[in-house]
């Protein structure tokens, strides 16, 4: 189904757009959601968390990108949910591995779990990606928005672990140079 017609249908609110976004998009959805949380239950308890929070924000959302925004919704909601279960105790499973990546070439006292919330922060990682060729941005995405392990990213690009690991490690010290640059500190 076009994600037209499943938009139309949160938009005139009929209860199909759940069922219609459930087969389109539920394997995204718990994809995204087992990347972070680890947990079969958990993720499932996500996505329809995801869809609840659809439902409830179109209208007054029209999202040009279904996809995107559905991603950003359960991407946003497994990871409140991993920080509120792991309040106590850090693991180290691949979502918090890669925030904790990430964070090594973010600025102090930036938490890299509400970049959302950020714009500035958020534009210039976003900026800075788009000067970035294509394969390293994939790996880059793939690792930070979808917490998705390094075996995974082998797997999807046929790609050596020293490979996937070298180029996230190049490009995080791209982005660190690139956001000094815009003025944040490290500490």
């Amino acid at each position: 189904m076009d994600d037209r017609v499943i938009i139309e249908q949160y938009l005139m609110r009929d209860e199909k757009a759940i069922e219609s976004t459930s087969l389109k998009y539920g394997s995204y959805c718990m994809k995204i959601s087992l990347n972070i949380l680890t947990d079969q239950s958990d993720s499932e308890e996500n996505v329809n968390d995801t869809y609840m929070q659809t439902w409830k924000s179109i209208p007054p959302q029209r999202p040009d990108s279904l996809m995107a925004y559905l991603g950003k919704l359960c991407r946003n909601l497994a990871l409140n949910k991993l920080k509120a279960k792991n309040a106590i105790k850090r693991t180290g499973d691949n979502s918090t591995l890669s925030l904790d990546e990430l964070s090594l070439c973010t600025p102090s006292g930036v938490n890299i779990e509400n970049q959302v919330e950020m714009s500035h922060l958020s534009k210039c990682i976003s900026d800075f990606l788009r000067t970035q060729k294509e394969e390293a941005r994939n790996v880059f995405i793939c690792r930070y928005f979808y917490c998705d392990s390094i075996e995974d990213i082998c797997n999807k690009f046929s790609f050596s672990p020293s490979k996937v690991k070298s180029i996230l490690m190049r490009v995080r010290g791209k982005l660190r140079l690139h956001l000094e640059k815009e003025g944040y500190e490290y500490g």
